[in-house]
């Protein structure tokens, strides 16, 4: 099978701003890829735009997430999203975070995106999180109530991870009968050991999609190679199931040296950047 054949979408990368990721990205994501930086507790948003700013600086087209409930106050979000103007970053992703108080006046990613939009005088691009299998704090119907009040301040969705295709055809419809017309990236699983994956999907809200790994049948041998899952399956079943989508938004859990297309995911992802 070609690269052009496995995957028609364009590419984003995913990792997280752990010490060694930058030499690692260096080593085997070639410049020009497209790669986004998450923004986890632990970690906070100096950590994310630092990592986005340098990885910047080497040729990557970055976008780094910002987490409502990890910002203290507005004047560091004005602080960080000036870093993320000087490097030439123009888009970034606007998430509430994990979290489990605010640390300053974001307690969702709505009023967090008014104030990028404020600050920046709209010229920052937003991307937004969809949940094609809800949320574990929220029902379906909150999330997509959510998504519905801050979608003219977005430019694009952004999926949890998720394991059909049909369900990620299922959400795009009932995004565009609900009237959200912003771009879709699929959120897929990069290869990543099945007993990682499970425990990763969990937390985040994973459902019915998930449990084809505890599977015997064909479906579960295409998608487990040795143990470890492979998104290839998915992303050619997503390229006929829902063509228009926008991308393919990969999350490594910062494997990027084990892709096994890392190839068209870099140079896809250089295309779209």
């Amino acid at each position: 099978m070609t690269n052009e054949r496995f995957n028609p979408f364009p590419v984003r990368l995913e990792i997280i701003p752990t010490d060694g990721i930058i030499p690692k990205v260096q080593a085997h994501v070639p410049a020009g890829s497209t790669l986004t930086v998450t923004c986890l507790p632990h970690h906070g948003p100096e950590s994310t735009v630092r990592a986005a700013v340098q990885l910047g600086g080497l040729g990557y087209s970055v976008i780094p997430h910002l987490a409502a409930r990890g910002l203290g106050s507005r004047a560091q979000l004005a602080g960080l999203l000036r870093d993320c103007e000087a490097a030439g970053i123009t888009e970034v992703f606007a998430i509430g975070g994990d979290a489990a108080e605010a640390a300053g006046p974001y307690g969702n990613s709505f009023r967090l995106m008014e104030d990028i939009a404020e600050l920046t005088g709209g010229t920052m691009a937003i991307g937004v999180a969809g949940y094609p299998e809800g949320h574990p704090k929220h029902n379906e119907l909150h999330m997509l109530d959510a998504l519905l009040e801050k979608q003219h301040l977005a430019s694009n969705v952004v999926t949890q991870m998720c394991f059909s295709a049909a369900r990620v055809g299922w959400y795009a419809e009932l995004l565009r009968r609900e009237g959200v017309d912003l771009p879709i990236w699929a959120g897929v699983a990069g290869p990543v050991p099945r007993a990682k994956l499970i425990s990763l999907a969990t937390k985040i809200g994973v459902g019915p999609s998930l449990k084809f790994l505890n599977r015997k049948g064909p479906l579960a041998r295409r998608l487990l190679n040795a143990g470890s899952y492979s998104s290839g399956s998915l992303v050619s079943e997503l390229a006929v199931t829902e063509p228009a989508l926008a991308g393919i938004h990969l999350y490594t859990f910062n494997n990027v040296e084990t892709q096994p297309a890392m190839d068209w995911s870099a140079k896809a992802g250089a295309k779209a950047s």
